[in-house]
């Protein structure tokens, strides 16, 4: 088990830099085929993580976590909002925010059903 949480890891920090880097083109890929590709890769990474990173003491912290992240997403479009004279930099803002969101999503999911599990089964 020990190679398999070293892999959540690692699939944990590069679904997050690859979260803030397509976040940060996410504007310019809007309707292109890589978008659907790239939001692929983070849904994967994040069920990786879910499945292989979280232990069952690690769970309750995790899904907080993973609320307030994914609550923050909701937020987005406002910070879109953010602009330094004609340069809208919250377009960036936002679409590392969303991406973040889009990566955690299915690690949480994955996490919730296997608590809900546990409890169901005691």
């Amino acid at each position: 088990m020990a190679d398999g949480k070293k892999f959540g890891e690692w699939a944990f920090i590069a679904g997050i830099i690859a979260a803030i880097i397509i976040g940060l083109f996410s504007a310019n890929l809007k309707g292109s085929v890589w978008e659907g590709y790239l939001v692929l890769v983070l849904v994967i990474a994040g069920l990786v993580v879910g499945l292989l990173n979280i232990s069952e003491k690690e769970a309750t912290g995790f899904l907080i976590a993973a609320v307030v992240l994914l609550s923050t997403s909701t937020a987005a479009e406002q910070l879109s909002l953010i602009k330094l004279g004609n340069f809208v930099l919250g377009n960036y803002f936002a679409g590392v925010v969303k991406q973040i969101g889009v990566f955690i999503a299915p690690a949480a999911i994955i996490v919730a059903l296997q608590s809900i599990y546990r409890l169901a089964k005691d």
